[in-house]
This record gives C-alpha cells, structure tokens and sequence, in this order.
C-alpha cells in the first residue's frame, strides 16, 4: 500500500471571541463547498460541560474555569484552531473501510495527549466537504514558569520568583518551532495505522514564481516609464530648464535600462538555478523509478494496469481496488481500444490476475475470462448479428433488379 501523507494546520484565533470561526465549524453558516445534503453526517467529538451550548462558549468556560490569577489582555490568544486529515484518497479508504469512527478516537487521543483533556474544548468532524477532516479547538493554558522568567533567571538576572505550577493562559509556549515539529512527529506516528506518514520537511519553495517576477517587472517598469512622462511634460512647461531636464531624462533612462539589464541577469541566473534544481530532483525520482522496477518486478505492469483500467471507463476509485488486487462488480459500458467501441455488460465480476501466457505480467479478468478474449467474443457476435441483418436485405435488393 502507497503511504499517503498526514495533513496537519495549526493557527491561532484571532479575535477574543472567534465568533466567525464557530459559525464556519458549526454550519451556523453554509460555506460555498460544503454539501447540505451530507452536513448532517458531520460529528460533534467533544461534549460540552453542562450549561455550555456551544464552542465560543467552550472555550471561556475553560478560562474562566481553569484557575488562571494574572489578568487575562484582550491581545492574548484564546484559543489555537487545528486541522486534522489526510490526503484525500486515503481518507475515503479510511471512510471506505469503516475505520473512520476508530480514526476520530486516536485523533482526539492525540489532542488530549498532547494539549490536555480540560484544554481540547471542542472537536468537530466535517464528512460535508471534499475530504473528511476535524476542526479541533484548544485552550493553550499552560502551567509552570514563563519562558521570559527562566531566561532572566539562567542571564543570572534578579526576578521575584513567582509560583512555579502558576496557572496561564499562553499560547507562544505552545507555538515554538521545537513543539510544532514534535506535534507533526507525533501525530504522524499516531496516524501511521491508517497509512498516513509525515511529509519531507523543508521541501517548501522559498523562490517567487516567474508569474510573480514578471509582475514585478511590469510594475517596476510602468513605475519608470511614468517618471519618464512626468518629466517630458515638465520640459515643455518650463523652456528655460530644457538642458537641464533633457540630461535628468537621459540619466533616468539610462537608469531605467540598467535596472532592467540586472533584472534580467537576475531573472536568467535563477532560472539556470531552478532548472539545475528541477534537473536534479527529476534524476532523483529516475533513480527511484529505476530502484522501484528492480525491487518490486509487478511495479511497472501495476502502472501499465491502472491505465488500461482508466482507458476501459473504470473511476480512479475503480481502478484503485483492482490494482490493490481486490475483487470489484461492475455493471455497464466498457471501452475496448482495440475495436474501437464500447461494449455494454450485465453485472460482472472485475479481478487483476497473472497472465497465463506470461506470469510476469497483468491482465484484466471478467468473471474469470481474460478480457480481451471477452471483447473479441462480443465484436463477434455484433459482427455476426449485423450480417444476419444486412443479407437479406442484399438478397431482397437483388430480386427486385
């Protein structure tokens, strides 16, 4: 089984009351790409303390409730939101094979492992959009020193020592570069039941796109033709600075021309760069390809497969299932390349096998029979039923001469 990939956002609330996210996450409104007609199957994972009805609610009874002494500014984060799922076709093999129930408990066992039961203050399953996912919202109290305390105190500065188990409500300590790496390694180790790995780190691009560079030229570009036209009207307008104005033109457009020289050499130099990195990475996935063919002799006949599958008319779900070695039925029109046409079937039983003629390679079987001889048997007999109908008619034609 390939690996997918776990999908994991972490942001905080803005706002005190994060009203507009609640709505979203409760369907008090009806974003554009959700489906009303699957918004009932969305879950509510957490239950909400008596006399709370909704998450705003959650999450300042937590606060309210947590022991907290320091005085809470509006600035200060309330709530951090999170984004669980998963690549999408291994969510609905997930939904797919009934796991989805045992794949929201080991989410919310994560969350309360990592953040606390008390703080995981809600968590919402949305089955209404594209791909399964939760919303999950926690309160980032915290107990112990404050970080800004212990540096002062290892600078070897003087600090009145406050309660060392002092309850707080601070989302920073929650947020630094070392935890959200451990929060990825750790989900990713939660979700590996369920084929779901974390992705290469790093991989993000740091380069603007081409788009992007060309749009910054045009608009420093346009930004120096317009001073140019500002300053041939200034000529006319004042005679007497004719000279004077003409060398400032000239200047700026030599200028003009050396900025847009570099720009290009700038431009060239990281295209040359990106095509040596692109290169690279394309050499890098050969080698894979190469090492796949050679470890695993099926890999090349199982991508042959899917192909032919999806040229048949079978879905990308269709095909997967059959790839994976499983049984599928299937009724309806199946596409033979072959005789250029589709032919139509009954419900019929769908299986990838070896074969017979050449064990290292794959076939397509229906109801046992190899489909290629099924196609042949089909054109025959359509080839058999449109001469039964065409004869007469020459031989009645033939008569009437």
């Amino acid at each position: 089984m390939n690996m997918g990939y776990i999908s994991i956002q972490i942001n905080k609330a803005k706002g005190s009351a994060d009203t507009g996210a609640s709505d979203h996450i409760e369907r008090k409104t009806t974003p554009k790409n959700a489906d009303p007609t699957r918004t009932h199957l969305n879950r509510e994972l957490v239950q909400f303390p008596d006399g709370v009805a909704d998450r705003t609610g959650a999450i300042s009874h937590r606060i309210r409730t947590a022991g907290i002494r320091r005085k809470i500014t509006p600035d200060q984060v309330r709530a951090i939101r999170i984004v669980l799922s998963g690549t999408h076709e291994d969510m609905m093999r997930v939904q797919d094979e009934g796991r989805l129930s045992e794949w929201c408990d080991d989410n919310l066992q994560w969350l309360h492992r990592t953040f606390g039961k008390e703080n995981t203050v809600s968590a919402v399953l949305h089955m209404d959009e594209h791909t399964p996912h939760i919303h999950a919202t926690v309160v980032p109290i915290v107990t112990g020193e404050r970080r800004k305390a212990k540096k002062k105190q290892a600078d070897g500065k003087h600090t009145y020592r406050k309660k060392v188990n002092a309850v707080r409500l601070c989302a920073d300590d929650l947020l630094t570069r070392e935890r959200l790496v451990a929060y990825h390694d750790s989900y990713a180790a939660a979700m590996a039941k369920y084929g779901l790995q974390r992705g290469i780190r790093g991989l993000e691009a740091r380069h603007t796109t081409t788009a992007q560079y060309y749009r910054d030229l045009k608009r420093q570009t346009g930004e120096l033709e317009a001073n140019n036209r500002t300053l041939q009207g200034e000529v006319a307008a004042r005679d007497e600075s004719i000279e004077l104005l003409q060398q400032q033109k000239e200047r700026q457009q030599e200028e003009h021309q050396r900025q847009l020289m570099e720009l290009q050499a700038r431009h060239r130099k990281e295209m040359a760069d990106k095509e040596a990195e692109h290169q690279k990475e394309v050499s890098f996935l050969k080698s894979i390809i190469r090492k796949a063919k050679k470890w695993f002799p099926l890999f090349q006949e199982l991508v042959y497969m899917e192909n032919f599958c999806l040229k048949v008319g079978f879905n990308e779900r269709q095909a997967a299932t059959l790839i994976s070695g499983k049984p599928l039925f299937y009724e309806g029109e199946l596409y033979s390349e072959e005789h250029r046409r589709k032919f139509t079937t009954e419900k019929a039983g769908f299986q990838v096998v070896k074969d017979p003629k050449d064990k290292a390679k794959l076939a397509l079987a229906i109801n046992g029979q190899l489909i290629s001889e099924w196609f042949k048997e089909q054109f025959g007999r359509l080839f058999l039923s449109v001469r039964r109908t065409v004869e007469p008619l020459r031989r009645g034609k033939g008569m009437g001469v």
